[in-house]
């Protein structure tokens, strides 16, 4: 228990420092900004017109950054200078500041907003620069009308924002660099601690000699889980960072790579582990444990865990000899003796995890690896024909944007709500009528999000700043020339904030621009009235935001979590339906869990979006089952995708001489169990009203063809079987144990052929342990479905199988 502790000790350490450590990098480069703007040369001031802007860039780009982070910013804000400034040169040049007024200004944002949102492969960082820079633009040059110079002003903005470009930079490099590889190596090594300390515990608990010492390690083990991932998220997250610094930094090569998907290898399996360990029945000594096996299995693990702590950033593998590898998996030869059945699928899925995670294959959903050798692929066989294209066709596919309905509807969004922002911003107070826009303007989200909750931490965290501003200006009303000190606690504050689960980090930003804006600047008027307009120009930025998210998004959210869930049931029953043993199958089979993963997590999206959404007059968001069917669906993708394993060495030794349609047809009663419940929890999950289905079904029952009735009961009989399941899974090890035997007893070469036994058993073992766990998974959400189908009709009878015959039926008259 103390190491488990430790490493906790250790995180927390990390954590704080982190935190600490991105606090004084961002209040370094405000303080550059600072120093720069309101105390340097007078001609260099009247360059840098707008340090606001400074600032807002600064926030951008430096927050929780390191240095690789930055340099690519420095790239994104030339992009964005390109796309913002430059158009409004010759936009102002032909339209006349003088002739600027507030319909007009915010339809020269708007307009030109769209412009730059949508092309959908421009940086978010970039796009909100470009917009950041539209708005200080055109509404200070509508604010000081004809005194506005259609060039110089302009430009200013964008020296304006090299500024704060350059502090970041600085920032970052002082008192020392702030690498993304050494990030990547510290969290490396707290992964590897991590992983090897839960291999120790897992393969300690697996051998454990009782209940009482076997529950213990899991509990402690259980401890470490959560941190892995966390772990592994924070080095993949490095993967572009590494890239930039790879280049100025050519000293730090050896550390270029980043070993993300090099620990995913480790990831899965450990998951897998952990998943046999749960399954496992609380009787300890495990039954197939014994003397020879569980020797071996120390030696594994010891291996691995060696294996594991010799990986470094510039090794692809660890530096234990193979042969080490060899006897330590020899142990595996002895599986060949046993005959499995339904209790000890768990360990041998176990120890299949174990042997996957001493050889350490490529994972298709978790790792782009597999991503990269399918494209590589695809590449290779299109390569003839991308030389028949002539040079500029090629050039325009790669320049050309691809409009959709998706991206211009986004677009649109962003540059009504930022037109209508500038424009009430600048009938309520023309002198501050651009920070109405500068917040909609900053905030652009890559994705859909949840639009209430994120304007009311964007509110809150404006007003703490502010406040927090003004009590700054307040306590400092001597010393104006060091109040700027005041902001480094907040700071800190802030930076802890950004990381909550109450704020996250449109929260913690709002906050730190709302202090620094009022601390940062000077000549601007006392600060209670300033801090008032900017509270309230922010309010009506974002009311307009949300007003315009209602007019032209009103689905709401758990409803669209409603049609995801159907939609990830059709996918998931496609997947179930692609199990095969024919190698033929393989790709398809991948590509659409690849698929089901991309739905889970759009799924797990739409429900966080619908917890946070406000209920109004509308039924409340059952998140409770909703939460509960995102865990048996992550739950079935993970056993799919071990399954995906398992048959992939299956597929490797489906050779003539070997039997599988016994195997082959036992997977097919497998699938029905699966795959009728999952068709009927696709027709089901989109039903609004039950009442209002069996009005619909009884007006149109006489027009009903009767031998659809006669399809829709024989689909309920299957579905009702499911009681034969044990005897489906008896069938299934019975066959396995069968091939086991022939391999043994018809070859010619009998120690390859114990060790080939010894490995089907551990691969027909983990694919009956996954297939026997989906329907466990399956049995699950049809209890949680049918809890929510109750909860949305209260006073109906449910009976999803019923439903389901009276869609179909329905679907089927209709289509007719």
């Amino acid at each position: 228990m103390a190491t488990t502790s430790s490493f906790e000790s250790i995180r927390a350490r990390v954590v704080w420092r982190t935190c600490l450590a991105s606090a004084f990098r961002t209040a370094l480069a405000c303080s550059i900004v600072g120093v720069a703007t309101l105390f340097g040369p007078e001609s260099f001031k009247t360059q840098v017109a707008f340090p606001a802007f400074s600032y807002v860039t600064v926030i951008l780009i430096v927050t929780n950054a390191t240095l690789g982070d930055t340099l690519r910013s420095c790239w994104l804000a030339l992009y964005a200078t390109i796309q913002g400034v430059c158009p409004a040169i010759l936009s102002l040049w032909l339209i006349g500041p003088g002739r600027l007024t507030a319909s007009t200004t915010s339809t020269a944002v708007a307009l030109s907003a769209f412009v730059v949102v949508l092309p959908e492969k421009t940086h978010l960082i970039a796009k909100r620069i470009a917009l950041g820079q539209l708005v200080i633009v055109y509404v200070i040059a509508y604010i000081n009308g004809a005194k506005t110079e259609p060039v110089m002003h302009p430009v200013r903005v964008a020296a304006s924002t090299a500024v704060g470009v350059v502090a970041c930079v600085l920032a970052l490099l002082l008192p020392y660099p702030n690498l993304a590889c050494c990030e990547v190596k510290e969290k490396s090594k707290l992964f590897v601690e991590n992983a090897t300390e839960r291999i120790n515990l897992f393969v300690k608990a697996f051998s454990a000699e009782d209940n009482t010492s076997a529950l213990a390690l899991i509990s402690q083990a259980k401890s470490l889980v959560n941190n892995g991932p966390k772990l592994l998220q924070a080095i993949k997250s490095k993967q572009e960072s590494m890239k930039w610094e790879r280049l100025p930094f050519k000293f730090l090569r050896p550390y270029g790579e980043n070993p993300g998907d090099k620990f995913q290898e480790i990831q899965t399996p450990l998951r897998g582990m952990e998943i046999a360990l749960e399954n496992s029945p609380s009787i300890f000594p495990i039954s197939i444990l014994n003397i020879e096996l569980k020797d071996g299995l120390e030696k594994l693990g010891d291996h691995i865990s060696k294996q594991i702590k010799n990986m470094s950033l510039d090794e692809s593998s660890a530096t234990v000899p193979e042969s080490n590898a060899y006897d330590a998996e020899k142990f595996l030869q002895t599986l060949q003796t046993i005959q499995p059945t339904k209790k000890d699928l768990p360990s041998l899925f176990f120890l299949f995890c174990l042997k996957l995670l001493l050889h350490k294959p490529s994972f298709p959903l978790s790792s782009k690896k597999g991503v990269d050798i399918e494209i590589e692929s695809i590449g290779s066989n299109k390569q003839v024909d991308e030389h028949q294209e002539g040079f500029i066709k090629k050039t325009w596919n790669n320049l050309a944007i691809t409009i959709n309905s998706r991206r211009f509807m986004t677009s649109f969004k962003c540059s009504l709500s930022l037109g209508l922002a500038i424009f009430f911003g600048s009938i309520y107070s023309k002198e501050n009528g651009f920070w109405a826009g500068l917040p909609v303007a900053i905030s652009l989200a890559a994705t859909r999000e949840a639009t209430f909750k994120v304007a009311n931490v964007k509110a809150q965290g404006t007003v703490l700043g502010t406040v927090y501003g003004v009590l700054g200006c307040f306590l400092f009303e001597k010393f104006v020339q060091i109040r700027f000190l005041s902001l480094l606690p907040w700071f800190i504050v802030s930076s802890f904030l950004s990381r909550s689960r109450m704020y996250g980090q449109a929260g913690g930003i709002s906050a730190v621009i709302g202090a620094v804006l009022i601390l940062g600047r000077k000549g601007f008027g006392p600060p209670s009235e300033f801090a008032i307009a900017r509270i309230t120009e922010t309010f009506i930025g974002l009311s307009c935001s949300i007003m315009v998210e209602i007019l032209f998004h009103p689905t709401r959210a758990s409803t669209l979590a409603k049609i995801q869930l159907s939609n990830t049931f059709k996918i998931l029953h496609e997947c179930i339906d692609s199990i095969t043993l024919s190698s033929s199958n393989k790709n398809n089979s991948e590509e659409i869990q690849k698929n089901l993963k991309l739905h889970v997590n759009e799924l797990g999206k739409f429900i966080a979006e619908a917890e946070a959404e406000p209920n109004f007059w509308f039924l409340p968001f059952n998140s409770g089952c909703y939460g509960k069917v995102l865990g048996s669906l992550s739950k079935m993708m993970e056993y799919l995708l071990f399954g995906s394993q398992a048959l992939r060495f299956l597929q490797q030794h489906s050779t003539s001489s070997i039997d599988w349609n016994n195997l082959d047809a036992d997977l097919m009663l497998f699938k029905d169990l699966i795959s009728t419940s999952t068709k009927c929890f696709e027709e089901v999950s989109l039903v609004k009203s039950l009442a209002i289905l069996d009005k619909e079904f009884e007006k149109k029952k006489n027009s009903m063809d009767l031998e659809l009735g006669k399809k829709s009961s024989s689909s309920y009989n299957i579905r009702s079987s499911s009681s034969s399941e044990d005897g489906i899974l008896t069938s299934y090890l019975q066959h396995s144990n069968e091939l086991g035997d022939y391999i043994v007893n018809v070859g010619d070469n009998k120690n390859s052929d114990e060790k080939l036994k010894g490995q089907l058993v551990l691969s027909l073992s983990a694919l009956g342990f996954c297939m026997e766990s989906l329907v466990k998974e399956t049995k699950e959400i049809e209890k949680v479905i049918k809890d929510l189908v109750q909860w949305e009709n209260p006073s109906c009878h449910v009976n999803l199988y019923d439903i389901s015959c009276k869609v179909r039926a329905l679907a089927n008259t209709e289509t007719n």
